[in-house]
């Protein structure tokens, strides 16, 4: 086998995930392709692998990234069929297409082959993402482990029943999206009391990284944090009232129910 790891589509999710894997892996091991072949190109140069084509990711690489959108993961996996079910050896096809079942997966590519459902979100690239993750039973135990070391460096990888995997991506594959735009806001709110935009921003970007890493390393709930901050009568609870005026709580969970409705949606299209 010419290569490890094959990625046929290198859009921001695929090239995360290349950037990541090219951490565990020797650049000669990982090959790269795309629609635009300029934008494999670019990243083939920067993480110093080849680039090819479709048809050669799918005849010499033992893990196949299919880093296609949803509505194009049918065309794509009928291209590279014939070469699939000319080796020898069965390849291992991950799948980041929100929405596609596993067993709509094996249709799509003609055959029973080993599958690996993953959603993960792009701060793979810089090691502190999150990879839900779900399997067949074509997998086998070595290819899971030679899965999971490439993207040890990744961030955290979980494994989901695949019932799960829609409402896990809401999570953590939109989730930050949603953190973004909450960031952004903090920052507006600085800006609007004088600070400048940098300084704003900047505050704000630590805040919210540091309040994710006292979730993270302490036993407490996150209401049992936000209580430690609010002193009685002081400018902490009043800006607490706000969102709760606002409804912040609410509309986060129903722009995670949203996500989750659209994920079960994609299934029918």
């Amino acid at each position: 086998m010419s290569y490890s790891f094959g990625f046929i589509g290198t859009g921001n999710m695929g090239a995360a995930l290349a950037q990541a894997v090219s951490k565990m892996l020797l650049s000669n091991q990982i090959v790269l392709t795309d629609y635009f072949s300029e934008k494999a190109q670019a990243l083939a140069d920067i993480l110093h692998c080849d680039n090819s084509d479709n048809i050669t990711v799918a005849r010499e690489s033992e893990f196949i990234f299919l880093g296609v959108k949803p509505h194009n993961m049918a065309n794509t996996l009928k291209e590279i069929q014939s070469v699939l079910k000319l080796r020898p050896t069965p390849p291992v096809l991950i799948s980041m297409a929100a929405g596609l079942t596993i067993d709509q997966l094996e249709v799509m590519a003609g055959g029973r082959y080993p599958i690996i459902r993953i959603m993960p979100n792009t701060a793979v690239a810089e090691g502190e993402g999150v990879i839900l993750y779900t399997y067949n039973n074509h997998v086998t135990q070595t290819q899971l482990s030679d899965f999971s070391s490439a993207l040890s460096k990744a961030g955290v990888l979980a494994r989901l029943d695949e019932s799960l995997i829609d409402a896990g991506t809401a999570i953590a594959g939109c989730g930050p999206a949603f953190t973004y735009m909450f960031i952004d806001a903090l920052a507006d709110g600085g800006v609007a009391c004088g600070l400048s935009r940098n300084d704003a921003l900047a505050f704000a970007t630590q805040t919210i990284k540091g309040a994710a890493h006292m979730i993270a390393i302490t036993d407490k709930h996150p209401e049992q944090l936000k209580n430690e901050v609010c002193s009685p009568g002081g400018s902490t609870i009043q800006g607490v009232k706000a969102l709760e005026d606002g409804a912040l709580r609410a509309t986060c969970m129903n722009a995670v129910m949203a996500a989750y409705q659209k994920n079960k949606d994609l299934k029918k299209s």
